[in-house]
């Protein structure tokens, strides 16, 4: 019986004390947006920048926080209208900007430092909103584990001054996750997100007919019950990365039938399934490492 008590004493500790660290990041998070004193929120409606929006809310005063949204060919509507509605419930201010990184051909020739171009007019566009408004700082919803992958963005961010509280904080997106949760956000499992020139690879041209392209296929594999899927668009070629659960899917004929189908008819030749499954940033995975920053 003693042994056991022990036993369970020492599990209790070690529980007290993982819960008393994930809580210390909560008022780390806190204690930043804090000292902020007033934010300008690079919203996109994903899991990080919701629950960074709403630990703002919870920190801030109303009127010290705007949301803003990009809107542009390289997101979907239906990240749109998520945004909008998260943004309703908390009542906040939300504020919506079209950029327009299809009329920059240094984003749309798609060089290895694509996202850069992109994220220099957003944050510029986001940097003076906050002058003009009278907010002290933007902020983005970039985590501690967007630090392991190739982000030609960041270049941006520190040239516009632009700080990620999350980072900050120390979270990686399992804390996200958790926390949202904890919180009742209905965005806690929402799978990851990215914009859709991220499904071209490097080198080859950026269009909005692609683009296009990529969120139907995406959306009609979504609507067969797929919950993360991409679709890269390798010209003619259509690669397809689910997670690795969905893959004995495609081993049906009428599954697969109806995605060749509804993919050949929006314009590709040919599909084929990654057999390597879902996962993030995988277009990066062919670039040297002196190019990805990493020894």
């Amino acid at each position: 019986m003693m042994v056991n008590m022990c036993w369970a004493e020492a599990g209790y500790k070690r529980s007290w004390t993982k819960d008393r660290f994930f809580m210390d990041k909560l008022k780390r998070l806190k204690g930043i947006l804090k000292s902020m004193g007033s934010v300008v929120v690079a919203f996109s409606g994903g899991v990080d920048s919701s629950f960074l929006l709403k630990v703002a809310r919870d920190t801030l005063l109303e009127q010290d926080i705007l949301a803003v949204t990009a809107v542009s060919d390289t997101y979907t509507r239906s990240e749109f209208k998520r945004a909008k509605d998260f943004t309703n419930s908390l009542g906040l201010r939300h504020e919506i900007i079209f950029t327009k990184e299809l009329d920059n051909v240094n984003f749309t020739k798609n060089p290895t430092d694509r996202c850069y171009y992109c994220k220099k007019e957003l944050f510029g566009t986001l940097k003076e909103l906050a002058r003009t408004k009278g907010f002290r700082s933007v902020v983005d919803a970039s985590n501690l584990d967007d630090k392991k992958d190739f982000r030609p963005g960041t270049k941006a961010k520190k040239e516009f001054y632009v700080r990620s509280p999350l980072q900050e904080a120390g979270m990686i997106k399992n804390d996200i996750r958790m926390f949202s949760k904890k919180l009742g956000l209905e965005t806690w499992n929402l799978p990851s997100m990215a914009c859709l020139a991220s499904r071209i690879p490097y080198g080859e041209r950026i269009s909005r007919v692609t683009l296009k392209k990529i969120e139907k296929g995406e959306a009609f594999i979504r609507g067969l019950g797929v919950r993360q899927v991409r679709v890269r668009s390798h010209n003619n070629i259509a690669r397809i990365e689910v997670e690795k659960k969905d893959i004995k899917r495609f081993s049906g004929k009428i599954f697969c039938d109806k995605i060749i189908r509804h993919l050949k008819a929006l314009g590709f030749d040919y599909i084929v399934l990654d057999l390597e499954g879902y996962r993030s940033g995988s277009l990066n995975e062919p670039l040297p490492l002196s190019v990805r920053g990493k020894k």
